[in-house]
């Protein structure tokens, strides 16, 4: 797979929201006029260069299909999408819908799934009042997807998790939990030991 930043991405993800067509209005009026003329100039220029959005004739720009196949083709697996999305950005829920433009129903059951072999972790984070859950890719994760280049989607085997793996991913998230928490720190710190001592227990 041909490697996307965070600008490429968003930039691709305007094309998408406008039916694989932008322009220079949709720029001004999107979050990337943050960048400057400058830097989204170089990141358009850059994008052309790798072929993964052409100039058309009236200034505008289309979105390619090789950019396309990245991850919005239909041939690729709904949890391929997200392990190559959050290759790129951890992401919540709703972004993830967004970017990829699959359902949350769709999406709850394939990061489960992700979550359930170690592929991706859950960390809430908190953002005023709120806790919000976000996803990031794990080791183990970069490693399959990474794989899919050579060998294929469909030679990526899920398994049922061992259940010293669910614990020890229960366990890191009950502890980020704690951590994002209103608790005074001393009852953080307290609850996040004991934490530890039944991992040291399970001798996971």
């Amino acid at each position: 797979m041909r490697k996307l930043g965070t600008v490429d991405l968003e930039i691709l993800h305007l094309a998408i929201n406008k039916n694989g067509t932008f322009n220079e209005n949709n720029l001004e009026n999107s979050e990337l006029k943050r960048l400057g003329v400058g830097k989204l100039l170089d990141a358009l220029a850059t994008l052309k260069d790798r072929k993964m959005i052409s100039l058309n004739s009236d200034g505008s720009f289309t979105i390619t299909q090789l950019a396309r196949e990245i991850l919005w083709a239909n041939s690729i697996p709904i949890w391929a999408k997200i392990l190559r999305l959050l290759q790129i950005k951890s992401c919540n829920i709703e972004q993830i819908e967004d970017i990829l433009k699959v359902s949350k129903e769709k999406l709850f059951d394939e990061i489960e799934k992700l979550r359930k072999n170690q592929f991706v972790l859950m960390s809430p984070q908190r953002i005023g009042e709120r806790i919000i859950k976000v996803y990031e890719i794990l080791p183990e994760g970069i490693e399959t997807i990474d794989k899919t280049d050579t060998d294929g989607f469909e030679n990526v085997k899920f398994g049922e998790p061992k259940s010293e793996i669910e614990i020890l991913s229960i366990i890191d998230e009950i502890r980020k939990e704690i951590q994002d928490s209103q608790l005074e720190q001393t009852k953080k710190n307290t609850i996040v030991e004991k934490l530890s001592k039944i991992k040291d227990k399970l001798e996971i």
